[in-house]
């Protein structure tokens, strides 16, 4: 099968993990155990991903002029993304993410931009030839919003499939919501685009129809365990996860999402893309760190025959 190309626009990170056997209260020190320093970010995590399971993929993102940005272009060669338009910041520092997980794989997360905030709409426009060549852009919000809507609005009058993952979740303009061809929130982001409480799966689907009613194609709704809920204007379907023992649930999301997008560019039905995404997200919870734990792409097809 010919590999359809993937766009991803999106943050790096350099991922620093201490694993805990619980998460501190507010103004609580605990000791922790292990501690990783890994790659990360949630575009680079979804190229990676995305990579890893055979997909072609661009990654258009922006780093510091500093030691884990170097690593960060080393790593993604030998992952086999395309890094023609991997840019450098002279005066920022590269991302960097400060994760605690404990022994129940939940963790916290926070984040400094960087030079993630500083890529701007010039450097979307370098990238345009390849936003048009490609089957799929897919983008989170780790970014500036205004580099986000202008990236869709390449894809969306060249006709191409928009794929968002809203997080970390913040209000989003109609104007983008009418661009994307699918929209990947979990439960408290989609409680937050579209104002209504979401806590279970019929909820969900009434949370998710409001969005819908803005404009969005399709809305996959992820909820962790149970799976991920796929809502059409025709139907809304729950699609189970692979149950696991997880490990660490970090970048769970971003495999979900590069999965995602390699199934629906090689023309898979949305029930099966999903079940896909589904299966590698739950490979990747076994394991720890964020793009480490990214399975390939004969990994999730032996779970998918199995």
């Amino acid at each position: 099968m010919t590999k359809q190309s993937i766009v991803v626009v999106g943050s790096s990170n350099t991922d620093m993990v201490i694993k805990t056997s619980r998460l501190p209260l507010p103004g609580e020190t605990i000791l922790g155990g292990d501690f990783l320093m890994n790659p990360g970010g949630k575009g680079a995590n979804q190229a990676v991903a995305a990579a890893r399971l055979n997909g072609n993929v661009t990654l258009v993102a922006k780093t510091g002029n500093d030691i884990f940005g170097s690593q960060a272009n080393i790593l993604f060669g030998e992952e086999g993304l395309h890094t023609e338009f991997l840019f450098t910041d002279p005066t920022s520092p590269s991302g960097i993410a400060l994760i605690t997980v404990d022994d129940h794989a939940e963790n916290c997360i926070v984040v400094a931009p960087g030079a993630n905030a500083k890529l701007t709409g010039k450097e979307i426009e370098l990238a345009r030839s390849a936003i048009l060549s490609a089957e799929i852009l897919l983008m989170q919000l780790e970014i500036p919003l205004d580099s986000v809507c202008h990236a869709a609005e390449i894809a969306f009058k060249a006709g191409k499939r928009v794929i968002l993952n809203p997080a970390p979740a913040q209000p989003l303009p109609d104007t983008l919501l009418k661009m994307l061809y699918l929209i990947t929130p979990n439960e408290t982001e989609l409680e937050l685009l579209s104002g209504l409480p979401v806590n279970n799966t019929e909820t969900a689907e009434i949370a998710a129809r409001h969005l819908l009613n803005k404009g969005v194609s399709v809305v996959v709704v992820t909820m962790g365990s149970l799976g991920a809920l796929l809502v059409t204007p025709t139907s809304c379907q729950l699609i189970p996860s692979f149950p696991v023992k997880a490990m660490d649930t970090t970048a769970a999301g971003d495999c979900f999402n590069g999965a995602l997008a390699v199934a629906i560019a090689e023309g898979t039905d949305l029930e099966s893309a999903i079940l896909f995404a589904n299966k590698a997200a739950s490979i990747s919870v076994t394991r720890m760190g964020a793009q480490a734990s990214s399975p390939y792409r004969e990994e999730v097809d032996a779970l998918m025959d199995s």
